[in-house]
């Protein structure tokens, strides 16, 4: 079994989730009054009630995220978001779209959970089930990933009617390493990449897939 980068084939199977911990907050008050004059008969009774200060909220901060190591996999890993431009047929929305693709692939190798970039990635691509299923594979029987990160400085999509659309995109990906349960390395770490890739890219029904992907030679 070997490993690689994004755009060579990795033969990397598990499910890892990110934890979101979301913040509490804690209030806290009470009242107290004080009793009638006793004393007092042709009026009414004066009460005074003083209440103690509230405590301010505070709210319990969220975990931080680790990355994975020899010690255990990444925790924390905060979990993609579509932005609400990646959702129109635009070259904007296109461009938003392919980022966030790239955000779900790079959290699938930091978590082992490839469901993200399943559901955003078409049942033709390739080169995107290729990429899944070697990421599953590399998180089977205990182990994990540690590095396979990725960055897409550079985006520019192109969207014209009566064509298919498309981005080329620049792709920064850390060294893979796959661990062994005991924290040990499988093989050779992979070495970091920096590559031009084209994604081809459709529109229905609901919103943009990535229908093909290859690399710019």
């Amino acid at each position: 079994m070997t490993s690689q980068n994004l755009f060579a084939p990795l033969a990397v199977r598990s499910t890892a989730g990110a934890v979101l911990v979301a913040g509490a907050l804690v209030l806290a008050g009470c009242a107290g009054g004080a009793p009638a004059d006793p004393g007092a008969t042709s009026q009414a009774a004066t009460e005074a009630a003083t209440p103690s200060a509230s405590a301010t909220p505070t709210p319990t901060p969220s975990a931080a995220y680790k990355p994975a190591d020899a010690s255990g996999p990444a925790q924390n890993v905060p979990v993609p978001v579509l932005p609400e431009v990646a959702k129109t047929e635009t070259k904007e929305g296109a461009e938003a779209f392919t980022k966030y693709w790239y955000e779900t692939l790079s959290y699938a190798y930091e978590t082992g959970n490839s469901r993200k970039l399943e559901n955003v990635s078409g049942p033709g691509c390739v080169f995107c089930k290729g990429l899944k299923d070697g990421i599953d594979e590399a998180w089977s029987e205990g182990r994990w990933i540690s590095g396979g990160t990725i960055q897409t400085p550079a985006i520019t999509a192109t969207v014209e009617s009566g064509a298919q659309a498309h981005a080329e995109v620049q792709v920064i990906q850390a060294t893979i390493e796959i661990r062994r349960p005991d924290g040990s390395l499988l093989q050779e770490p992979t070495p970091a990449t920096n590559t031009g890739s084209r994604a081809g890219l459709t529109f229905g029904p609901t919103g943009w897939v990535m229908t093909d992907l290859g690399l710019i030679r």
